[in-house]
């Protein structure tokens, strides 16, 4: 795992640092939380001060749970604070920038110009608004950030409370899909090796429970499929309806399980004037490809883009025209 393999660099920089800034991108969802918070345990064991940077105000429903259940027991600030917190010694403040590597998608843009020292720990593929000055330990063949920050944890030997062990296996749980999506061996062991520090899968299943409105408004999108190619579902929602990115990313999700569908898009406003695509495949066809050239990015199995002041007719049109292209129609 890439991770294991560049441990030297990341001592070097966790060595040299003294106040450690931790940020995940916006709408945080487990396998951003739960890898953020195991990242904060293992820093505040190597004696570092860290404080996790949150601007969001609105959380996903296991998101809010967990904030809720350890409130006061981690520093979480906002970036407007950040300055306040910073080492005198600019050399001595390290931001860890965790499930993203794009400029765009942080929860603040606007403090990574207050660091000279960065590295990025993410399983997302990078694309043109990848952050440039950071070192970057970025490997697409993981599941998720969690899995990676859990080989981490167990390679320095930390004291991980149940609690958070099993946070972090709630984010392997989210981005697999419960073991269905991009698992391997090593995602199964990360699992196992969680489960031996105490992590609890009755937990993890409370904390990815659903809210039943969300639910419904969820599977309205599976009733307009259109089947492209016997093997491309696309799902179109209406415009009178707001999601969630992380709404449209399990309707991907689910429509994987469907016969014969290896790829899926799922189109839907995001914002009152952004609209979002979401895309998950099997593995074996190139949606990254597809997602970069209409300006977002990805990797194999799952990947994102949003487009501003567009109808989600307009964006229909612009993702149908690049996967022909792919399909050499």
């Amino acid at each position: 795992m890439v991770i294991i393999e560049t441990r030297k660099v990341i001592n070097k920089y966790i060595k040299k640092s003294k106040n450690v800034f931790i940020m995940a991108h916006k709408n945080l969802d487990l396998d951003a939380l739960g890898s953020s918070i195991g990242m904060y345990i293992l820093l505040k064991q190597k004696k570092k001060n860290c404080y996790l940077i949150i601007d969001d105000v609105d959380h996903e429903l296991g998101v809010e749970k967990t904030l809720k259940e350890l409130e006061g027991c981690l520093s979480i600030i906002k970036s407007k604070e950040v300055n306040k917190k910073l080492h005198k010694n600019n050399k001595k403040n390290l931001l860890l920038i965790l499930d993203t590597n794009k400029k765009d998608l942080v929860q603040s843009s606007d403090i990574l110009s207050l660091f000279s020292s960065k590295m990025i720990f993410d399983h997302h593929g990078v694309g043109k608004t990848t952050i440039k000055d950071a070192y970057l330990v970025q490997d697409d063949n993981v599941s998720s950030t969690s899995e990676m920050v859990a080989s981490l944890i167990e390679s320095y030997d930390v004291e991980l409370d149940p609690y958070y062990a099993t946070i972090l296996l709630s984010g392997i749980v989210l981005d697999t899909n419960n073991f269905t999506l991009k698992t391997t061996a090593e995602t199964y062991y990360a699992a196992y090796y969680l489960a031996s520090l105490g992590a609890s899968a009755k937990k993890v299943q409370y904390l990815l429970k659903q809210d039943l409105l969300e639910y419904t408004e969820r599977e309205k999108l599976l009733t307009k499929i259109e089947v492209v190619n016997k093997k491309i579902a696309i799902s179109k929602a209406s415009s009178s309806t707001i999601y969630r990115r992380e709404d449209l990313a399990k309707v991907a999700d689910t429509l994987l399980f469907f016969n014969d569908i290896e790829v899926s898009f799922v189109i839907g406003k995001i914002g009152k004037n952004t609209v979002g695509i979401s895309a998950r495949s099997l593995g074996d066809y190139n949606i990254s490809n597809i997602l970069t050239n209409l300006g977002g990015g990805g990797d194999d199995c799952n990947g994102a883009v949003k487009f501003e002041k567009k109808t989600i007719s307009q964006v229909e049109a612009l993702l149908k025209k690049e996967i022909q292209k792919q399909e050499g129609e």
